[in-house]
């Protein structure tokens, strides 16, 4: 990327809409309005103009916004036109700016140019894609927290202190003769306990975050007539799926997302597992186990009216390492009360389908798999590099615990935790690293 250029971009959702903007950063932005406004744009001003083509004909009429360098977005100068959202007049605006000297922008450049430009580190420019796809409030709110800078700031901290905590080590491996306890005298060991603690806490907080991202998958599998489709349509509560008393009426996957205590949750309810001569009820079993295989939670699903379960040969194939809900349904039919309880292999809940009830025990037992509501409220958004990160960096810590007694080999480790945390803000950062993150951006952000 060459950041000597001018870019630009629609930076709106393709379609008809109210409004359409285009984007314009770089070196000939403020060339590029005064031709295409007619005028020159005071900065940081909207101005009602007129979008002029080559013969100084209107190509449509609405706001031009004009920022300098460094007080705009990318920290270069950033022209903002803001017209009618028609997909034909947009476009031709856009050529406009690339006639006058600007190329189309690569996916997620303004904001790498941000990152590069000093204006944002790569934990908030990651945030800036993860606040625009998020799926529930929380989701935003976490994504929000972390393109302010929460995050960062925490990292910022652990940064301060992994710093101190060095320099006793240095001054421990520096000046071995001159008798002085650098380490215990300092606290070296509680404070890097301490440390660790604060490092779990923060990948904790990442995690919940990156759960409210991407959400929870959830399968419902289980014999044929067991419920699970009035389940799936209890839990959306609308008619997702088609419910009779016939057997095998599920043929292939039904999927609903929903959002359970502001986490996007993905339904997914099976055909029942049987054995069947049936081709095309064989085709939605099928279809069936791939949905486990790639399920974060299995609910299994029994018919409490009925002796009918899952055989051994059917449990065993479900993955060991998945971790499962147990639905006991229809408990109206023998009398049973709602309620929950958690043994060695898994939760079990107990509810009635037809009636609703035990229905909100249930999507408490699946979020609890993700997280709490105290966790949600701290969550901040983390992507799976910046876990990576969090973890390498407090086993690092971790290790050095256990080298105190050994500084040289806990300096290095020290060394080892620092750098992993200078990962998450792209203090280092490799270039193939942030080409992969900013090609998952949509083009104009």
């Amino acid at each position: 990327m060459d950041v000597a250029d001018t870019i630009a971009a629609i930076a709106t959702p393709p379609g008809v809409g109210g409004i359409g903007v285009v984007r314009v950063s770089g070196p000939r932005a403020t060339q590029i309005a005064r031709v295409l406004c007619g005028r020159s744009l005071p900065l940081r001003r909207a101005c009602l103009v007129r979008f002029l083509d080559a013969d100084d004909g209107t190509i449509d009429e609405g706001i031009g916004l004009l920022f300098s360098a460094p007080r705009s977005y990318t920290g270069e100068d950033v022209l903002e036109l803001q017209g009618h959202g028609g997909p034909v007049v947009i476009n031709q605006v856009l050529r406009r700016c690339l006639d006058l000297g600007a190329r189309l922008a690569e996916a997620g450049e303004f904001t790498k140019r941000a990152f590069l430009n000093g204006r944002l580190d790569l934990a908030q420019a990651e945030a800036v894609a993860d606040l625009i796809v998020a799926r529930t409030d929380q989701a935003a709110k976490s994504a929000a927290r972390t393109l302010t800078g929460e995050f960062s700031r925490r990292v910022a901290r652990f940064q301060e202190e992994l710093m101190a905590l060095r320099v006793l080590l240095e001054g421990a491996l520096d000046f071995p003769e001159e008798g002085i306890d650098f380490l215990g005298e300092a606290g070296v060991g509680d404070r890097l306990k301490t440390l660790v603690g604060a490092l779990a806490s923060a990948e904790r907080a990442g995690t919940v975050g990156k759960i409210l991202r991407e959400g929870i998958s959830i399968a419902l599998v289980g014999p044929p007539n067991s419920g699970k489709s009035s389940i799936i349509n209890g839990l959306c509560n609308d008619d997702v799926a088609i419910v009779t008393p016939i057997p095998g009426t599920t043929r292939d996957l039904v999927k609903e997302v929903v959002q359970i205590d502001g986490i996007p949750v993905q339904v997914v309810d099976t055909a029942g597992l049987r054995c069947t001569e049936d081709p095309v009820e064989e085709l939605g079993i099928e279809r069936t186990w791939g949905a486990v295989a790639t399920a974060d939670v299995l609910v299994v699903v029994v018919d409490e009216s009925s002796s009918l379960r899952l055989d051994d040969e059917m449990l065993g194939r479900l993955p060991a390492e998945t971790r499962r809900v147990w639905v006991h349904n229809k408990i109206d039919l023998v009398g049973r009360q709602p309620g929950t309880e958690t043994r060695s292999d898994g939760v079990h809940v107990w509810l009635s389908a037809r009636t609703g009830a035990g229905l909100e025990e249930l999507r408490r037992a699946l979020v609890s798999f993700g997280c709490d509501g105290g966790e949600v409220e701290s969550a901040f958004a983390a992507r799976e590099r910046q876990l990576r990160a969090l973890r390498g960096a407090r086993e690092a810590l971790s290790r050095a615990v256990e080298a105190l007694s050994e500084p040289e080999i806990a300096a290095e480790e020290l060394r080892l935790c620092q750098g992993a945390l200078s990962e998450i803000t792209g203090e280092v950062v490799a270039d193939d690293i942030l080409g992969e993150i900013f090609a998952k951006f949509c083009i104009g952000k």
